[in-house]
């Protein structure tokens, strides 16, 4: 089933084709290109002021925060133009994440202070969501913050923090109750990541690369005036905030992306005396992830519809997130499938841009097996795929 445009549609979607092909950075839409997932944070910055320049900084945000005003079909067709020309992803825990929280929860001086960064591109975030002995279930979470005088202070420990080595600032879940109901003694604060007491130590991916860490706090003082919000109600603005990860892991755009490269790739790689696009269990396959994909399309249209008039993702973002995440590893493996013994023997430097060697198969190859192995994560992080359907379940009992 395809989308019918009308005029002012496509006008729409000539203006950001031009603009993507122009505006662009070779190197960058390279990058990207051949290793999604591997893109240099120098580069993300880069590209983000590009498009702040542009007043495309934050397409999701409100209008009056730096927003683009933009309706569902206008982010829709961005999205899937954004995607097609290569564009490395926004850094989330800022534009997606962080930034709507502030913007429809914060003070006027946390506005002040932080969208503007956020939104060219000057500072990086990272969440401070997982504990050691709290994932799935988040709100067991432990690290305490203690009010004394105009600071909390705040010890324990987060783990699972993607780029916390980079990031300049980490919003995080404190306990700041341990008297009542668990969701109801959390609140949630901005922490600067130069402020002393913080140790972030490094943890290696089974890909062999270096994204996540483990985030220490050791009486870390932080200005009670970076809290948001209410003491004690971080829980509510912490499902604020996982509703927009969860619709933005559900990828829809990387995906169809993805789908054009497989098929490209597939119909040169050769088995059995015949491309591997035409082997009837590969494009069967395919067609049914790609099915899969088209509902998940379509889920994200509505509930893109439902932020426009005000509302929230509620429990269609779980649906988005299982349906997203389980369609990319698919497609991931059938990328491995494909690419057939190109997959096993890639170096852990393949990717490293001062590395002289040619790749060991063909361009369209390198970065694929890394890919997989990083992806297979993705049906965890945002909430567990087991605790999304607890949450569809819920809802729909208590309709």
């Amino acid at each position: 089933m395809d989308i019918v445009f009308n005029a002012e549609e496509l006008a729409f979607r000539d203006e950001v084709r031009e603009f993507l092909a122009s505006k662009l950075p070779r190197e960058i839409q390279e990058r990207t290109r051949l290793a999604p997932s591997y893109v240099p944070s120098d580069y993300t910055k880069r590209w983000q002021n590009i498009l702040y320049q542009q007043g495309w900084g934050a397409p999701n945000w409100a209008l009056e925060l730096g927003g683009t005003g933009w309706n569902a079909m206008q982010k829709y067709i961005y999205d899937a133009e954004y995607q097609a020309a290569d564009c490395p992803r926004q850094s989330p825990f800022g534009i997606s994440m962080v930034g709507p929280v502030i913007g429809a929860f914060g003070t006027d001086a946390q506005k002040e202070q932080h969208l503007g960064p956020i939104i060219r591109g000057e500072n990086q975030w990272c969440q401070g969501y997982s504990e050691p002995g709290s994932g799935s279930d988040l709100a067991s979470l432990a690290t305490r913050a203690v009010p004394d005088g105009n600071d909390y202070v705040v010890n324990g420990s987060k783990i699972w923090t993607s780029h916390a080595h980079h990031a300049d600032w980490i919003f995080c879940l404190v306990r700041t109750n341990t008297e009542v109901k668990k969701q109801e003694g959390i609140s949630f604060l901005l922490i600067d990541m130069t402020t002393p007491g913080i140790i972030v130590k490094p943890i290696i991916s089974i890909d062999g690369h270096h994204y996540l860490n483990e985030v220490f706090f050791d009486d870390v003082r932080v200005p009670i005036s970076n809290r948001i919000g209410e003491e004690n109600k971080g829980w509510t603005y912490a499902k604020f905030l996982l509703g927009h990860e969860r619709t933005g892991i559900a990828g829809v755009g990387k995906s169809k992306r993805k789908v054009e490269r497989l098929k490209k790739i597939a119909s040169i790689e050769r088995a059995d005396g015949a491309s591997v696009l035409e082997q009837d269990s590969f494009r069967t396959r395919l067609s049914e992830a790609e099915v899969a994909l088209q509902a998940v399309e379509f889920t994200q249209l509505r509930i893109l519809a439902q932020e426009k008039a005000g509302k929230p993702p509620g429990p269609e973002a779980s649906t988005l997130k299982i349906g997203g995440t389980q369609v990319e590893q698919t497609l991931n493996e059938l990328m491995i499938e494909a690419i057939g013994h190109y997959a096993a023997p890639y170096p852990a430097d393949e990717l490293d841009p001062e590395r002289n060697e040619p790749p060991i198969g063909p361009d369209y190859t390198v970065g694929l097996a890394q890919e997989r192995l990083l992806r297979r994560a993705a049906t965890i992080y945002g909430g567990s795929n087991e605790i999304q359907r607890g949450i569809i379940a819920k809802a729909v009992l208590e309709m």
